[in-house]
């Protein structure tokens, strides 16, 4: 397992189509392995292979619910006692994922990527959506998404074919994300 570079914009590797997966093999494998150390290094919530360079069909996905059985910390801030729980690892990997049934019904995100990084932006995307997926030993799956994890998939499969959260923005707030991250990036 090793933590890998996660490629920021404007890297133009960024916008290359993915390649569909035909081994299911180690290096399969070790690159999800990876995959998954590099998101929670960032941290981040789901990470495309794409963005660590490799240009296969692969996403990892962990929402990293709190786990609310588990036992809190008590916290206090400007007075407001409130309970700070663990997160729950729940590590999900799509490998060739297609959507089959996107809702009409849409649903609006704040997103952030970690190629975009410390730009935040609202999106709409389908409500809900079908997917079909293979998982790590090529069984072909389907499942039915809704709320963040939807969001989430749909977010990292447009890695899949090149494009980022920030072009479904109007031209003129994508060009403040990417002038608003050149100044981050001058000050850093």
């Amino acid at each position: 397992m090793a933590i890998r570079e996660i490629l920021e914009v404007p890297d133009p590797r960024l916008k290359v189509v993915s390649e569909p997966v035909t081994e299911f093999d180690d290096e399969l494998k070790t690159l999800v392995s990876d995959m998954f150390e590099t998101m929670y290094d960032a941290p981040g919530i789901g990470l495309a292979a794409i963005q660590v360079g490799v240009p296969k069909r692969v996403l990892v996905i962990d929402l990293q619910p709190e786990d609310t059985e588990a036992e809190g910390e008590v916290c206090n801030h400007g007075g407001h006692e409130h309970v700070h729980y663990p997160v729950k690892k729940e590590p999900r990997v799509f490998i060739n994922p297609e959507i089959l049934d996107p809702a009409d019904e849409l649903a609006t995100y704040q997103e952030g990527c970690l190629s975009v990084p410390d730009i935040f932006a609202d999106v709409d995307r389908p409500a809900t959506c079908r997917v079909r997926y293979q998982d790590l030993e090529g069984e072909t799956h389907e499942e039915d998404l809704d709320g963040l994890m939807a969001t989430c998939i749909q977010h990292e499969m447009d890695h899949l074919e090149g494009i980022l959260f920030i072009d479904h923005l109007s031209r003129l707030k994508r060009n403040m994300a990417i002038k608003k991250l050149k100044k981050l990036r001058e000050a850093a």
